[in-house]
């Protein structure tokens, strides 16, 4: 019903956004991921999502549209709501989120409040194949996952590194070179790590 807003930020805090539209002001219910993503200009333009309930009509706010199409995928998952939805957008990055759903890395997901595993499990079932036609972010992450970086975060592990650590430093490298070789991954990673 409404997909985006355009017009004058109002008001910013880590959970909502107001956005005045025509003389109209608009409460958006946000993530801390596009709380972060969101600059200090004054004159926004945000993606939106209303949910219509029987008791309320919600409208949740995002910085990119890769992220409200996340966002409508986790909704439509047995037991994950809007409300755990957006926890696990503010405790994860879209591109982390499908990152694990693609390597089926059930302990990132799980690790968010409020899902157990059991979730998790449901999560990466349910959306595995799914996650095909969200589009790729700004920063041209591959939805199915970077091989290379796959074998990368693999050989880290193999030499001593924890995941999670070696994960991050990892995302970092293949933003700024997407087409790095698994040994540049590799070389560059141990300097970081």
């Amino acid at each position: 019903m409404i997909t985006h807003l355009q017009g004058k930020l109002v008001e910013k805090n880590p959970t909502e956004l107001v956005v005045e539209c025509n003389g109209v002001g608009y409460l958006l219910h946000i993530s801390l991921y596009t709380y972060e993503q969101l600059g200090t200009d004054e004159n926004i333009k945000i993606f939106t999502h209303l949910l219509v309930r029987e008791d309320a009509q919600t409208l949740y706010g995002f910085a990119q549209t890769t992220e409200r199409d996340l966002f409508l995928k986790l909704i439509s998952v047995s037991g994950i709501g809007a409300g755990t939805a957006r926890t696990m957008l503010s405790s994860l990055s879209p591109e982390q989120i499908i990152q694990a759903i693609a390597s089926e890395d059930v302990n990132t997901i799980k690790g968010v409040k409020g899902i157990g595993l059991k979730t998790a499990q449901r999560v990466i079932i349910d959306l595995k194949d799914k996650l095909n036609d969200v589009a790729t972010t700004a920063n041209n992450l591959v939805l199915k996952g970077n091989t290379n970086q796959n074998e990368a975060l693999s050989a880290l592990e193999t030499l001593g590194y924890t995941k999670k650590q070696s994960q991050k430093v990892i995302e970092n490298i293949v933003k700024q070179e997407p087409e790095a070789s698994v040994e540049t991954i590799i070389k560059l990673a141990l300097k970081k790590l």
